[in-house]
This record gives C-alpha cells, structure tokens and sequence, in this order.
C-alpha cells in the first residue's frame, strides 16, 4: 500500500507504476483524505484490498473530457455527490442558493451541479458507454428508489435510473464495494451482480427474486401519492439486515429496480480496522492556494466512536442511510487516533468531539436486536422506551475518562448530538454530572425540536415532559458543581402536524423561559425520511392517518416569526398569525402579552410598536425611548422627528390643494 494521497492526476497515477486503474473515483466533494468522508473510506478500503483507486473531485460537468483524466478504468467508475445530498449543500429550506460550500476548497459555492450523481453518472456514460458505473454516498443512498424531491416538487424515479448507473451501493458501503469489487475483478458482468446486500440494481427478470416484495408500481406512485405512502412504510419497516426483505418497484417498460437487503453492521474489529487504514487526515495539497477546504476544521480533532442510531427522529434519514444497530469503535482504536491526532502541529490540546449520530449511544439497544434484528412496528426509544431498552453509559464515560488522561489533551468536548430521553432513562447520574463537569463549554446543545406533544409525535420525539425534567436535572447539577452553564435547545418550525396554534404554543413556552432563538431551522423536506413523506401525501406512513402540512410559504414564515417573536422585524408576521390563530389575548401590554397592539393602521411594519421583555422601556421604530406629550388636551408619542416632518409637509400640502 502506497504512502501519500491517492492519485489525482494521471501524473501520480504513472509515479506509482499504475498503468490503468482499477477504479476511477468521481466525487462532488473536494478530496480530503480523512475518515470523516465517505470517498476517504471507500478508496481506501479498496486500496487495502488491493484495488487501485484515482480520484477525480469536482469535474467540470460540462466539459466531457473532465472524466477523461485517467483514461478507461479497468473495472468500474464509482461515483458519489459527497458527504451531502447535492440539493441540501446547495439549497436553503426557501430553495434560495447558498452563498458557500464548506467542502469546496476556499468554500466556493457552485463546484458541482445540482442532482450531481445523476449528472456525473450521464457525463460518464456519454464518454465511456460500457464501463460499469456504480453509484455511492448519501445521495445515492436515500434515493435508491422512487422518491419524493423536494426541489422541484416532483416524484422522482431510482436514482439508479436517471444517471444510467449500473448499481447503488448504499449505506455505510464498505461490505459491498468490495464484494462488487471482487465480482468484477472475477469477471463477473455487472449486469449479473445482484446477489450483494445493500446494493440496488435493475432488471426485466424478476424470476431469481426470492420471497421479495412487490412495491406499488411507480406510475401508481406518481399518480396517487398514497401510494407512495405504503411504498415507504414496507421501506421503513424492512431497513435491518436480519429481518429485511428484498423490494422490487416496477417501471414501464418492463424494468424493475430490486433493492437487496441492507449489509451486515460492521463489527467492532471491523470498524477498527476501517479507522485504522492510512488517511492523511487532511485535504489534499493541491488546495493550500486557495485557503483550503473549510469542512476539515471542524472534524479535524473531533474522533468517531460510533455509527447507527437507535432515535429513530422521524426527519432524519439516518434510519435508511446507517440503519438502527449501532456499532462502535474499540477504546484502544479510539486512543490510537487521539494519540496521532496529539501530535499534529496545529493541536492545541483540545479534542472538539467524541460522538456519531448520537455521542451516547455506544452498543446496540438490546440483546434481543443483535439475534432477531430491530422491531418493525416499534422504536426503541418512542413514544417511550421500550422495557427491553439497555440504558447504560459506563462505556462511553470509561471512553471520555482514557481521552481526558492523555499527555498533552487539555479538554475533550462533547458536541454530537445527546439524546436526552436516553439519558433521563439512565438511573445512574455519574455520567450526566461528569458531562456536566468535563464535557461542556458553557453551553450544551440539544435538540427537543418543539413543546407541543401533537407535534413531537409527528417527529418521533419524546413529550415535552421528559424535556422538562431533563432541563430541571441539568440546572440541578449545574448547581451542585457550582457551574453556571447553559441549554441552547434547537427548534423546529412547521413540520407535519404544526398549526399556527401550536407555533403559539412554542412562542408562549419561549417567553415563559426568557429565551428567543438566534436560529430557527424550518422543517426541511429531504429524500427518504418519514416526516418527508407526510410533507408530500399529507399521510403518516406509519398509521396511514392524514397530517396538517404547513405549504404555504407565507405560514410557514409566520410560524417561524412567532419562534423569534421578539425580533422587531417580525412583529407584523407574528401580529397576523396571533390574529389567525384567535389569540389577540397575546397582543397587550400584560406580562403574558408576546407584542404589544399597533399604534396606527398598516401591515405592523415600522409602526414604533416592537415586542419587549416585561420591564423595558417601550422604544419607537427609530430605537430611541418614547416620550409622551400634550397635545389638544390628549397625552400622545411623540413621533421621530423625520416621521414629524413628513407628517407636516402632508398637511401643507393638503391645504395647497384646497
């Protein structure tokens, strides 16, 4: 195995003595060899097996000689959109573009197309008709059969499909690349290659499809979104390995796209000797001129311990992308990391992250899953956790201790995501006050995503009362130690289930606490997730129930406004949706009051009136105090002094006229 990062250019392919390589790697991403990228894995995994690996990064699609670089690889092109679905990296929620890309080298916005897979798939089969293409990565991941896309508001076909791919790898590929690899190394036509788990694949012959099951057809799909509902419902419930089934959707024409069973979770040696291949840990240096690739900052000190999730939110697609069976890295592997990563010129003694999906999740949720699978009808941690649940943190506390002892680490931080409802389960508090204690920097994020029950169990979440007590417990040991540390909690606007009553709900719960947001994240509608599907058939898939969707563009800013009620540039939006939601009660000078009435007639922009804290000084539009005067007997706010004049200059006017 080669030292240094795989080639880029057919120049460092000849330096290496590589006449044709075995695979040709087309990423979205720029090419960072460091674990935390998808691409960084796959090559070296294939590497490690064998295979040679060059890789193209962010070819110029409209140029077909960009995948030319190499030249004809001698077993498959691979092609991924990145560690992102291409969408989401380019699009905020209002589908306005973003302005950056932070896995672009100096954050250069607009380096890949949209729907990149698809587009790199079609450039590659233009150039090279015959050479299998096999699609990877998230994208790839979460639209492996017909999906709903948010973008362009449509129901789009497989993936596998629209790029004239040959096969999706999906999930965490790491099994299947290589036995696709193997299959075409033995000269196996990928046509043929339909026997590996967690792979998708078309054909017209069904006939070696055993005990599979057939999806509703995709014109059935698109011409009656319910449909699609008990298409992804059978999805949902078919995502472990031990238990899943093999699907096939049919298209016209003949063609059927099969979905095989998902891969076996890696073990924990396994995974280890993943982590442990040869990465260079950084991007490549071709990028240094332009300041570099700004994603690597914050997984640079930040180490993995583990994959999978047991949450089961409903707007996460970690269900059909990692699956539910955690799987975790050796303490020794973990330390061996933390020990190189102590070493690099630019550590400061800080390690940003211990974590995965979920930082406390360190072995599968129970005994019975490792056997039989995870349940197809219940989650383990909703709507409450189930009695079979393992709730123990002594692991991953063991973990963060080793790290916390180590010559030149001066802090290990915990920033992934902390499941609190896992955590209030845990009758044991030592790593709740050692959290507490070790593992924050004044502030713990956490993500209840709303307080109105009807809507956390539209996301899966646990009710707001395990919130409550949770909060009641972190002020508590804060208070033992003497730290006086605080919960930023993320929120959640208009996902499936949220009315306008319920966004008041959220609003009044906010100035209860004293708290206003500086971010809201409004309910993002991305391929293959739960809350996705109710967005599009307005149908729970798990009871077949209908849901309240929030469309409307201009609700949904509403119930956003009322998240950050007190911000003065939202008071006409929060002034309406009081108004709709018939809790004018709100709009007053009381201390239950959100804003206070508009002074004068208009649509509440720039009135003078904003929303205050009870005890402030009420101020005008310009930000100064109001002053009351006398006038004509009555007590009035004395206006801005050009608000004065443009009102003067009106009435001199008015008697021109006349």
């Amino acid at each position: 195995m080669a030292e240094g990062f795989l080639p880029v250019t057919r120049e460092e392919m000849e330096e290496r003595g590589i006449g044709q390589l075995d695979f040709v790697y087309v990423i979205g991403d720029a090419y960072v060899d460091h674990p935390s990228f998808g691409h960084a894995i796959i090559s070296r995994v294939l590497e490690s097996h064998g295979y040679s690996v060059g890789i193209i990064s962010q070819p110029d699609w409209k140029e077909e000689t960009s995948v030319c670089v190499f030249g004809r690889p001698r077993l498959a092109f691979l092609v991924s959109a990145g560690n992102m679905d291409s969408m989401v990296n380019h699009y905020y929620v209002s589908k306005k573009r973003r302005q950056t890309d932070a896995y672009t080298p100096g954050g250069e916005a607009g380096k890949r197309p949209d729907h990149a897979s698809v587009v790199y798939g079609n450039l590659i089969r233009r150039t090279y008709k015959d050479v299998p293409v096999i699609l990877g990565g998230v994208e790839a991941s979460l639209r492996r059969l017909a999906h709903y896309d948010y973008w362009s508001d449509s129901f789009k076909r497989s993936i596998l499909l629209d790029a004239q791919a040959d096969l999706v790898s999906y999930g965490m590929g790491e099994r299947s690349i290589v036995e696709i690899a193997d299959a075409l190394d033995s000269g196996i036509a990928v046509k043929d290659i339909t026997f590996v788990a967690g792979t998708v694949y078309k054909t017209k012959d069904i006939s070696g499809v055993y005990d599979g099951i057939a999806l509703p057809t995709y014109a059935e799909m698109k011409e009656n979104p319910e449909k699609y509902a008990e298409s992804f419902r059978l999805q949902y419930q078919n995502t472990d390995p031990v238990t899943g089934k093999y699907f096939m959707e049919e298209y016209p024409n003949g063609i059927y796209v099969v979905q095989n069973p998902p891969s076996m979770p890696l073990t924990t040696e396994e995974m280890d000797a993943v982590y442990g291949l040869p990465y260079m840990r950084t991007y490549h240096p071709s990028y240094e001129e332009k300041g570099g690739v700004p994603a690597i900052e914050e997984i640079r000190f930040s180490l993995t311990s583990n994959r999978g999730c047991f949450g089961g939110c409903n707007f996460c697609a970690l269900t059909f992308h990692q699956g539910r069976t955690v799987q975790v890295r050796s303490h020794a592997s973990i330390l061996k990391e933390a020990q190189q990563m102590v070493r690099e010129p630019d550590f400061k003694g800080y390690i940003h992250d211990v974590g995965g999906p979920t930082a406390n999740f360190r072995h599968p949720s129970c005994e019975k899953q490792l056997r039989a699978g995870v349940c197809r009808e219940r989650q383990c941690l909703f709507p409450s956790p189930c009695k079979n649940l393992t709730v123990e943190h002594g692991d991953y506390l063991e973990l963060l201790r080793k790290l916390r002892e180590l010559e030149g680490v001066k802090k290990v931080f915990v920033r992934s995501g902390i499941r609190f409802d896992y955590l209030m389960a845990d009758k044991d508090d030592t790593f709740f006050r050692e959290l507490v204690e070790h593992h924050i920097s004044g502030q713990l994020k956490v993500a209840p995503e709303h307080i109105s029950d009807a809507v956390l169990s539209k996301m899966g979440k646990p009710q707001n009362e395990v919130y409550e007590r949770f909060v009641k417990k972190y002020r508590k040991i804060n208070g033992q130690l003497g730290k006086k540390q605080f919960l930023v909690p993320y929120l959640m606007s208009s996902h499936p289930g949220s009315t306008l009553k319920e966004a008041v709900e959220l609003a009044e719960y906010l100035r209860d606490l004293g708290y206003m947001p500086e971010q809201v994240q409004d309910f993002y509608p991305t391929p293959s997730t739960v809350s996705t599907v109710m967005y599009y058939t307005g149908i729970d898939p798990r009871d077949g129930r209908k849901v309240y969707v929030c469309r409307n563009p201009h609700e949904k800013a509403m119930q956003r406004a009322l998240i950050q009620y007190r911000n003065p540039n939202n008071y006409g939006l929060v002034y309406e949706a009081l108004k709709k939601a018939g809790r004018e009660e709100l709009i007053g000078f009381g201390k239950e009051c959100l804003i206070k009435p508009r002074r004068s007639a208009g649509n509440g922009q720039g009135t003078g009136w904003e929303s205050r804290e009870p005890g402030n000084a009420a101020r005008r539009s310009d930000g100064k105090p109001e002053r009351k005067i006398k006038e004509n007997g009555k007590t009035k706010i004395r206006q801005p002094d050009n608000a004065s004049r443009r009102k003067k200059k009106t009435i001199r006017n008015i008697h021109k006229k006349k």
